[in-house]
């Protein structure tokens, strides 16, 4: 049990544009149902409000506690593995998971240093790309054909349940032996890629056919660790230097 606890802590649920006072009062008590804690809300369009607390009935302290945030990098800059709530596939495919899949990859990986994030969208339109295109994975819950809409704090719950039944019983820990890269810095590593191609004249910013959402599925799938990135973005420091003596000579 107290491994379960040591797991589920380290869960963020984050809540992007939240509409609905009531969806975040509910999903409060969702989490707490299932041993989480940790509520995160970007931007929240109508918080705090006594809706909330009233519809968290005893999970009023994860409302309480909730940390509000101005955008999605705020809330999400420390994880090392993101997962984004999805509908459907998206034109460029992603890895997709069900959420009983997902809450395996966060148990192997319970070992691992620093946080994880379930990122759950808009109750009107989801996770715009730009957002899903951070996370390393993408979960959709399986429905009827005849009715695939679900409120937010359901969505809540079945990744909940899922994560607390993966928990329950958790496999030998592997050791790792740096920690994997945090959202922020793959952030900085996709920024300075996408500058160091431009520069190299790979890369056209005008007409960018796809080129770095590709590349972002590619890091994002093999889940580089912060050593990783930071021998990436070595080379990339190289490259810049014999750009600059190229351009001067």
């Amino acid at each position: 049990m107290v491994e379960q606890q040591t797991i589920l802590s380290k869960i963020r649920i984050v809540l992007v544009e939240p509409s609905h006072p009531g969806n975040i009062g509910a999903a409060a008590r969702a989490m707490k149902n299932m041993g989480l804690s940790r509520l995160y809300l970007v931007n929240p369009v109508d918080f705090p409000h006594e809706k909330a607390i009233f519809r968290a009935a005893s999970a009023s302290d994860v409302v309480e506690n909730a940390v509000v945030c101005a955008n999605l990098a705020e809330a999400i800059g420390p994880c090392h593995l993101i997962l984004g709530t999805s509908a459907r596939q998206r034109r460029i495919p992603w890895p997709l998971v069900t959420p009983r899949e997902g809450a395996q990859q966060i148990v192997a990986q319970h070992g691992a240093e620093g946080d994880i994030a379930i990122v759950f969208g808009r109750e009107s339109k989801g996770l715009k790309n730009e957002e899903l295109q951070q996370c390393q994975l993408h979960v959709n819950i399986p429905t009827s054909d005849a009715y695939s809409s679900l409120n937010l704090a359901m969505a809540v719950q079945v990744v909940a349940y899922e994560l607390f039944c993966a928990t329950a019983v958790l496999p030998e820990e592997k050791v790792w032996d740096h920690p994997p890269a945090t959202n922020a810095e793959l952030e900085h590593f996709f920024k300075h890629l996408e500058d160091t191609l431009a520069e190299v004249g790979f890369h056209d910013p005008e007409n960018p056919r796809q080129l770095m959402t590709r590349l972002r599925r590619l890091f994002l799938r093999i889940s580089p660790d912060q050593m990783e990135v930071s021998i990436l973005r070595g080379f990339l420091k190289a490259v810049n230097a014999i750009s600059t003596r190229g351009s001067k000579q």
